[in-house]
């Protein structure tokens, strides 16, 4: 890792990749032995909107990106004297979590286009179930750590067995495989109708809501309560594994697949956040995660419980407390392509820069419900406080302010359910936030967001941390580096973003901001 080996010394040819297949991009990144990227490639691909509050992807699309990303990446960092065919020891891989598929395993191809995260389709079923069950919403709360929700897979799941003939002929007939994009990609990659291994994470399955996260298996009788066949599902692996290899007709064959994490968990690896700290990543959404250590903390604030990591079959398992916001950057993305307010997301920190404070102006991005602390997916999005004087600078830097509020009731949530003892806090007696994901190079929008935590916020060199997450898993399994080097404190520069604002006006702000959010409720049913 940086700053390990003697300068002098040349480091080995030893290379890690990182497939990180996100919400509206695919990537492959190359790192070398001291976890420095060395090559990488970034694809964007289709977003499909059926209908309002529908999100869908096209499975061969997401494949054929994977494969041209890999494709680039090997060739550039060929091109700079990286002999990566040689040296390429393992790769990792890390995915948009929640999304859902199903595919044929006859025919390899997908049953139905994949349903997105942040697909609200499901609610009338999740309203059904509500009703139905004992528990209500926290049915399965004691088993899984979620609630029901449009948000995971199971959800999602259920609404394709219903309304796809092509989905319920081949359950039917034994046809079927389900899985989260991981799965989806690591079949593809290890074979496909020759033999591709039908595999998920602990990560990933513990977002289905079908995962008991005591025994880390599909648990039976949840199963049983909603008619999910076993036989569809994937066996679950840990993170750091080595799962097979990539088959013949890749540019990487040969290789082992021996890391897998879905994109939060992997970020909270590439961030080295040990029990009692967290990390927020701010990307289409924003996702906060603390590890809570090996102990599973029910929360009773709103948060979710879930998998942190567990880095190896045999390793101990990690926790986490996380907070789920549906829509950060994408608010930025639909003030771009939907208002036209800006060209390029970049253009927001200098549009928000000219003024001072929002004039007042409170916007509340709930455009497909609201996730963490509140889950009410009867809400929808609302600007408030608008006045003559309002310009589209002070739309854009409330905005950004969102993003940050939204963040800072999660984690008032996570101080609670936490407590004193489950938090680190440094040698000032502060809790410190590590950010990461796209977004963070925006400095305007960290230095809100520290002053309205009051605390502060530190935002590594590398960013991209949720690829180096997948790499750390893969190359721990195979021996490139050791936790020692993961978990080791980085001589890279962080830059610090200390609050400034008194606490006086954080107050007043949180307190207009939470009536904001009540303005939001039991606007669903809305004459269009």
């Amino acid at each position: 890792m940086s700053g390990a080996k003697d300068k002098d010394s040349k480091p080995p040819q030893v290379y890690v990749g990182s497939i990180d297949q996100g919400t509206s991009s695919t990537r492959f990144l190359i790192y070398d032995h001291s976890a420095r990227i060395v090559g990488s490639h970034q694809v964007e691909f289709t977003q499909f909107y059926p209908e309002a509050g529908w999100v869908e992807h096209d499975p061969m699309e997401i494949l054929d990106s994977v494969r041209t990303c890999i494709e680039k990446a090997v060739e550039k960092a060929t091109k700079d004297g990286h002999d990566v065919h040689k040296g390429l020891k393992a790769i990792g891989l890390t995915n948009q979590r929640e999304t859902t598929m199903l595919w044929s395993k006859s025919t390899g191809r997908p049953l139905h286009n994949a349903i997105v995260w942040m697909d609200v389709r499901t609610s009338s079923i999740c309203r059904k179930l509500e009703k139905d069950l004992p528990g209500g919403r926290t049915h399965f709360v004691e088993t899984c750590g979620l609630p029901i929700s449009t948000y995971f897979s199971a959800t999602k799941l259920l609404w394709l067995m219903e309304n796809v003939d092509k989905v319920k002929e081949a359950v039917k007939a034994g046809d079927a495989l389900f899985g989260t994009i991981d799965s989806w990609l690591i079949w593809n990659l290890t074979g496909g109708l020759n033999g591709g291994l039908h595999v998920t994470d602990v990560s990933n399955a513990s977002r289905t809501m079908l995962m008991n996260l005591k025994t880390l298996d599909w648990d039976q009788p949840t199963l049983k309560t909603l008619g999910i066949a076993p036989e569809i599902l994937p066996k679950i692996v840990s993170n750091s594994e080595v799962i097979g290899k990539i088959c013949s007709g890749w540019t990487v064959s040969d290789v082992p697949i021996s890391g897998c994490l879905g994109d939060q968990h992997a970020a909270m690896l590439g961030q080295a956040c040990q029990r009692g700290e967290a990390k927020s990543t701010y990307g289409t959404g924003a996702f906060i995660l603390l590890n809570t250590g090996e102990e599973i903390t029910q929360s009773k604030h709103g948060l979710l419980t879930t998998l942190a990591f567990k880095l190896g079959a045999k390793a101990p398992t990690n926790y986490a407390l996380e907070g789920s916001i549906a829509i950060a950057g994408a608010a930025v993305q639909w003030l771009r392509d939907s208002l036209g307010v800006i060209k390029t997301a970049s253009e927001i920190e200098g549009l928000a820069s000219e003024v001072e404070s929002t004039g007042g102006v409170y916007f509340v991005p709930a455009f497909n419900g609201l996730f963490a602390p509140w889950w009410r997916d009867d809400a929808r999005g609302v600007c408030i406080g608008i006045t003559r004087f309002t310009s589209k600078a002070h739309i854009a830097r409330a905005v950004l302010e969102s993003m940050c509020f939204q963040v800072k009731d999660v984690l008032d949530s996570m101080h609670k359910d936490a407590g004193e003892k489950g938090e680190v806090k440094n040698d000032k007696g502060e809790f410190v936030l590590r950010v990461d994901g796209g977004a963070t190079v925006n400095n305007l929008l960290m230095q809100i967001q520290a002053d309205l935590l009051g605390s502060p916020v530190v935002r590594p060199a590398d960013i991209e941390t949720t690829a180096l997450g997948a790499a750390y898993a893969a190359g721990l399994a195979v021996g490139v580096w050791t936790e020692d080097d993961i978990f080791a404190e980085k001589v890279e520069s962080a830059t610090i973003f200390n609050p400034t604002l008194d606490e006086e006006s954080r107050k007043k702000k949180l307190n207009s901001w939470c009536k904001a959010v009540s303005r939001t409720f039991d606007l669903a049913d809305l004459s269009l």
